[in-house]
């Protein structure tokens, strides 16, 4: 189970993310909706401590997420996977060995540095690059290969941590609609078949309604919505973006 109690970021009197509370079950795929600046990213970063809470606490399971520092919080961003929208990929550096960055918690820096990952690591990452249709493509430079298929490359990485949670910032963001419903395909299907919370923020409330099992919306920092797809009405939507008929609010991507 994530907790978060009464966490608040602020950035000189700005308020970016404002007494939030949540509580979200192990296993559950999450979509935050809102508006570019209500706080989705800044959110999501506090999850894994990419950004600092002002206030508040941040639980998972019986660890307390919020006094982890060292070692111990390095392998806290292991257990809560990062997917960025801009990929976060090694352009020049093959496919494989991009995924196989994932594992660097469990490669001491000395071999990370020189390349020389254990066998059964890259067979796990090959696997990993398998299970996402990218086998073919693990010796290829990674700027070489499509946006959905860096981003697919980027959810691999992430697998090879061993995630309890996936946190993915925009994923699709920057993707045409065919690849967009590809990598929120596998989002889905990883959450289904290996249990992985995800907590995904996105623009489109269709790609929300389509994939999520609960919708968050956050209006400056705020939670103004949480619940399942079927119960996010006009009413909630206004809440959400100020207006039902906001063009934002109806972007879409991935129906």
């Amino acid at each position: 189970m994530l907790t978060l109690t009464n966490v608040s970021r602020r950035f000189g009197t700005t308020a970016a993310v404002n007494d939030v509370c949540l509580q979200i079950p192990n296993g559950q795929m999450v979509a935050i909706i809102g508006r570019s600046g209500a706080g989705k990213s800044t959110l999501v970063r506090m999850i894994n401590r990419l950004v600092e809470p002002t206030t508040g606490r941040i639980h998972f399971d019986d660890a307390d997420v919020t006094s982890l520092r060292g070692r111990d919080l390095r392998r806290w961003r292991g257990r809560a996977a990062m997917i960025f929208q801009g990929f976060n990929l090694a352009p020049r550096l093959d496919v494989l060995t991009n995924v196989l960055v994932g594992a660097s918690l469990e490669v001491s820096q000395a071999r990370r540095l020189l390349g020389l990952y254990p066998r059964k690591e890259r067979l796990r990452a090959a696997e990993a690059l398998d299970d996402l249709g990218l086998l073919v493509k693990a010796l290829e430079r990674a700027e070489r290969l499509s946006g959905g298929q860096q981003q697919r490359a980027a959810i691999a990485r992430a697998l090879m941590q061993r995630p309890s949670l996936i946190l993915a910032d925009e994923p699709i963001a920057s993707l045409d609609p065919h690849n967009a419903r590809i990598v929120m395909d596998t989002l889905r299907r990883i959450n289904r078949d290996q249990k992985i919370s995800v907590l995904c923020n996105l623009h489109s409330l269709d790609t929300a309604r389509a994939y999520a099992d609960r919708i968050i919306g956050l209006n400056a920092g705020r939670i103004v919505f949480d619940g399942p797809p079927a119960t996010l009405n006009e009413q909630a939507i206004a809440e959400v973006y100020g207006s039902a008929n906001d063009g934002e609010a109806v972007t879409e991507m991935a129906a």
